[in-house]
């Protein structure tokens, strides 16, 4: 039975995602569960992997590793093998579409989806929430560039199909880009997520998690050249055959 849960966004090392990332663990159904973080959009920043032992090691009770692509030179044998034993695989953030280039260089993707299949819990916090899905709304262009940068729409794993996924829903004016966004990719739904919230997939059902009361996830369409949005309810589950 796979599972993928999306983070929108929040800081892992101060605790701010902590509840979320109690859920993920508990995904697994495991007491001590192999959680594999794989920091590729970040560039393998040590910091980043540091506090991903601290929270889901030290505070979460997992035997975690990390798997560094950047930085270190794997067969792809090894990457397969610690991808495919994982119970959880978690995405850190970052920069997406360099991600996703070094995935498909490496045929990481390849492996994700045989872990997917297989039951591995999928889960991820900004560039590793976009990538589950078809499309994401990324800022990609803002850690390729200096100056000006534009949101740009980025090609994900498409593990769930015919979604837009947007990270960070009320940061740095999204709202308005991800509605352009929509209205330039009309038979596309969107889900926007905000930080300290994320959005759990499931037996072709979606719903949504917090960490903290005031996040929120949307679902986003374009119904009669309108743009329509809808907040998802706590608690309730949401048909993703019907998005």
């Amino acid at each position: 039975m796979s599972s993928i849960i999306a983070v929108g966004g929040g800081s892992i090392d101060s605790g701010e995602t902590l509840p979320i990332d109690r859920e993920i663990v508990k995904e697994t159904e495991k007491n001590n569960p192999e959680a594999l973080f794989i920091p590729t959009a970040s560039e393998d920043s040590e910091g980043y992997i540091e506090a991903f032992h601290e929270t889901y090691g030290d505070r979460l009770g997992c035997e975690t590793k990390a798997l560094k692509l950047t930085k270190e030179n794997y067969t792809g044998k090894k990457i397969e093998e610690k991808i495919t034993s994982a119970d959880l695989l978690y995405v850190g953030g970052g920069n997406t579409r360099g991600m996703i280039e070094i995935w498909k260089e490496k045929k990481v993707d390849k492996y994700l989806r045989k872990a997917y299949e297989n039951g591995t819990v999928m889960s991820g916090l900004s560039a590793g929430a976009i990538c589950w899905f078809e499309y994401g709304h990324s800022d990609s262009e803002s850690y390729e560039q200096d100056g000006e940068w534009n949101f740009i729409r980025v090609e994900g794993l498409n593990f769930v199909e015919n979604v837009l996924f947007c990270p960070h829903y009320h940061q740095e004016n999204r709202e308005a880009s991800f509605e352009e966004m929509m209205r330039e990719n009309p038979g596309k739904t969107g889900l926007a997520v905000d930080n300290n919230a994320a959005v759990k997939v499931m037996d072709e059902e979606l719903k949504i998690l917090k960490s903290k009361e005031d996040a929120k996830a949307y679902i986003g369409e374009i119904v009669e050249g309108d743009f329509k949005l809808r907040k998802l309810s706590e608690g309730e589950k949401y048909p993703v055959k019907e998005l």
